[in-house]
């Protein structure tokens, strides 16, 4: 059992349109979709993704069980047949079909992600 990789990096910006224009017109990341208003994910490489999610910006310290929260995160890929067995290890806080939700030991929010494989 391992990490596999960064699966996405998700930011809360508070002028989507300026931080679109940075990551995908000056670092050249190409669009990939736009899953919902306020929300754009750009390829990062590798598979990864960055996700930029309209918000207040800076860190995000709602607890992970607000369902409004869970967006300024790091997550981690990992292969669907470990999800039990990462579940079993750590304090799972939060989860999706795809995502358990862990946090550091300085809180910071962790997902360990096998998108879009449920």
């Amino acid at each position: 059992m391992r990490v596999e990789g960064i699966h996405h990096v998700a930011i809360k910006v508070r002028d989507l349109s300026a931080c679109e224009q940075f990551y995908a017109g000056v670092l050249g990341l190409a669009v990939v979709a736009r899953p919902r208003p306020g929300s754009v994910w750009l390829a990062a490489g590798g598979g990864a993704l960055l996700m930029l999610e309209q918000g207040a910006g800076g860190p995000d310290t709602a607890p992970l069980e607000d369902a409004a929260a869970g967006l300024h995160l790091l997550a981690l890929r990992i292969a669907r047949a470990d999800r039990a067995a990462w579940a079993a290890r750590l304090a799972v806080v939060a989860e999706t079909p795809h995502t358990l939700y862990v946090r550091d030991p300085e809180g910071n929010r962790i997902g360990l992600s096998h998108h879009p494989e449920p």
